[in-house]
């Protein structure tokens, strides 16, 4: 990790998924988009209930995903040459944010198999004193996690580029989930 700027990298996975997340939001929002919306799980069940239920489908995948490796393909030739990022041609950054972008998505997965097993319905709110507060802190670290954990594979991470994403990442989330909302792309504003 010597020669990584925390900050650096931090900022690079950040504004990276902040122009990822905006094409996302406005894919979602277009009814080009629909024709994706085929749940992951087939309509499968465990125990009786959805394993991710209706709102976890195909159209995230097919946007954010590429996406999110054109944006690191991107800032990467932007950043060119700059000191503290990884030392990677731009085509490897563009296999990392591909890698990232659908750690991003397959992050959401076991948050909302949980509440599905939990009996709390697709793109609802959890309910409860201790439910809803703890749904609303992983609702907007699940996603995070999963890009710092798909990443983390590939290259090294500083500690402190986990931390900084961390907090960066629930505001950027946070924003995107109402772009999202506004556009009409989902039904509710995290």
């Amino acid at each position: 990790m010597t020669g990584l700027d925390p900050r650096a990298c931090a900022l690079f996975l950040v504004a990276a998924f902040v122009l990822a997340g905006g094409v996302q939001a406005a894919w979602l929002a277009s009814d080009v988009s629909r024709r994706w919306a085929w749940p992951l799980d087939g309509g499968r069940t465990f125990r009786g209930r959805p394993l991710f239920g209706d709102n976890k489908t195909a159209r995230g995948f097919v946007m954010m995903v590429p996406a999110t490796g054109l944006a690191f393909f991107v800032l990467a030739l932007a950043q060119s040459g700059h000191p503290g990022l990884w030392p990677l041609t731009p085509w490897q950054y563009l296999a990392l944010g591909t890698l990232a972008g659908a750690g991003c998505m397959l992050g959401e997965l076991p948050n909302s198999f949980v509440k599905r097993q939990l009996g709390i319905a697709p793109g609802s709110p959890a309910t409860g004193a201790v439910a809803r507060p703890v749904f609303s802190v992983i609702d907007r670290l699940d996603s995070t996690l999963g890009v710092l954990a798909a990443v983390t594979l590939a290259v090294p991470v500083p500690p402190a580029t986990i931390a900084y994403v961390l907090l960066m990442g629930v505001v950027v989330h946070g924003a995107l989930s109402v772009v999202t909302f506004k556009l009409g792309g989902k039904a509710r504003a995290a």
